[in-house]
């Protein structure tokens, strides 16, 4: 007996695909809704103009800009190229500066919006003089892209501000909060690392500065849209003595061993950690030795290192979020340097002999690194987090960021020097190999300091009593005053997922 087909059956499968697919549109819009509704639509604005738009597409269409430009306008060596963008991120390393004046210092009544339009007025006059100037002294080039890195790192704690204070207003969407950066800012990168190319091929690397005017014009009309409590009485005689307090909080933390121990190993770690990338970058794009991939093709293997470092936070956050401390520094520390060799085998070309031609390589080379790079990057977060004292926990939190950007500047430095040592130049590669393998070997030194790394894991670790009150201490000690600080101070706390 043949049986008749359930079509009421197949209409409820049919239905059911309808109704996923129907959430899988409609659910991320409500929830826009429902965060607008709840925290005020120029709240959620500001976050996805800083984190998605300035941060997202522009810090990844400005970085690619920026190495045509050094490569082909400036006509600087890969060693030259490496130590001098390196310096434009100095402003990212005195971030604590920007979020206290941000907490003690208002203007016209506000602590938020005058930050953001100053910012963003910064960005743009900055990056269009970059872009209208076609014989501007690489020195004024500099100057200028180190101001523009400051009006970034400024919209950047200010937002961040803005986040905290929404967190303890609304606790409940605390975690919505770190979501929508953290959705903002990889979609942002995403989608302007697969244009960046595109741009420079378009517009020349001059035109993309230009075109970044339009991200820091949007950080200015959040300071113009956002809303926030307008008070004009304050008392600017107090902003000293914020500023001393502060900076005795997070001296009197630093100096206890169970915080400058593993401050010193990230350091470390990140420092020894050596950034050749601008000698590969000049090398993929040479036309004798490299592989001269076009313009369109950077901008897509990066946007491909973009996924791979999506999927490494997935990673940590289903597998490795539970384990110690030192056990998976040791192993992310081992997979970063051999993930290395894959760069050795694409510059020595054993991948032709393999039959995997370069831009498959590249991807796969790119995705890989990501990834590993960014499990190496969570526990470091994790751990800064697990340092940070009650009562000063924005402020430390900022401060052990700025210790992790020097490390990376330290990184790019070292990997200029050594670029320099081995005479990889504009149109000679004889020893990038060389230069490739001195960097992998490098990334397995931070293992010999990993006695400075505390031994419990992610979840159980905490700071003696004696430390972790410290920030509270102070906070008793100037009695209402401190309670105020503290609840400034607590609004510089940094999303975790966007450094």
């Amino acid at each position: 007996m043949v049986e008749e087909p359930n079509l009421e059956n197949g209409r409820s499968v049919d239905a059911g695909k309808e109704g996923y697919l129907r959430n899988l549109v409609v659910g991320p819009v409500r929830w826009m809704r429902m965060l607008s509704a709840e925290l005020h639509w120029s709240f959620v604005f500001g976050v996805v103009s800083v984190y998605g738009i300035n941060q997202g597409v522009g810090g990844s269409l400005g970085r690619v800009a920026t190495e045509y430009y050094m490569k082909d306008v400036q006509k600087v060596q890969p060693s030259e190229s490496q130590a001098l963008t390196a310096i434009t991120k100095i402003p990212w390393i005195i971030k604590p500066l920007w979020g206290i004046l941000t907490d003690v210092l208002p203007m016209f009544g506000f602590k938020r919006r005058p930050y953001f339009v100053l910012a963003g007025f910064l960005g743009a006059v900055s990056l269009l003089l970059i872009s209208v100037h076609s014989n501007l002294h690489l020195f004024l080039a500099l100057f200028w892209m180190t101001v523009a890195s400051a009006a970034m790192a400024v919209a950047d704690v200010t937002i961040d501000a803005c986040i905290a204070y929404n967190s303890i207003e609304h606790p409940s969407l605390a975690s919505d909060m770190q979501s929508l950066c953290s959705f903002s800012s990889s979609i942002g990168a995403l989608l302007g690392f697969f244009m960046s190319g595109i741009f420079v091929h378009w517009f020349g690397s001059q035109g993309v500065f230009g075109l970044l005017t339009v991200p820091f014009g949007l950080v200015a009309v959040v300071g113009i849209m956002l809303n926030e409590h307008h008070d004009p009485i304050f008392s600017y005689k107090q902003v000293n003595q914020k500023f001393i307090e502060a900076g005795k909080s997070m001296w009197k933390t630093l100096k206890c061993p169970e915080v400058w121990r593993p401050c010193l190993y990230m350091y470390i770690s990140l420092a020894l950690s050596l950034n050749v990338h601008e000698g590969l970058f000049y090398w993929f794009t040479d036309s004798k030795d490299g592989p001269l991939f076009s313009q369109e093709t950077v901008g897509f293997i990066l946007s491909m290192g973009s996924v791979g470092s999506i999927i490494g936070t997935m990673l940590f956050q289903l597998a490795l979020k539970d384990h110690p401390f030192r056990g998976l520094f040791i192993w992310t520390q081992l997979l970063f340097a051999l993930s290395g060799m894959l760069d050795m085998i694409l510059v020595l070309r054993l991948n032709l002999r393999f039959g995997l031609p370069d831009y498959l390589f590249v991807v796969v080379d790119e995705v890989v690194s990501q990834m590993i790079g960014r499990l190496k990057w969570m526990p470091l977060l994790v751990l800064s987090s697990k340092l940070c004292p009650h009562g000063i926990e924005g402020t430390f939190f900022a401060l052990l960021m700025s210790i992790d950007n020097a490390g990376l500047m330290t990184s790019s430095w070292l990997g200029g020097v050594l670029l320099r040592l081995l005479n990889v130049s504009r149109t000679e590669f004889g020893n990038l190999w060389l230069a490739v393998l001195v960097r992998n070997v490098s990334r397995v030194l931070p293992l010999c300091f990993l006695f400075l790394v505390p031994k419990g894991d992610q979840n159980s670790f905490r700071l003696p009593p004696e430390v972790s009150l410290l920030g509270q201490e102070e906070d008793e000690e100037g009695g209402e005053k401190g309670g105020t600080k503290s609840m400034e101070l607590a609004s510089l706390i940094h999303p975790l997922d966007s450094r």
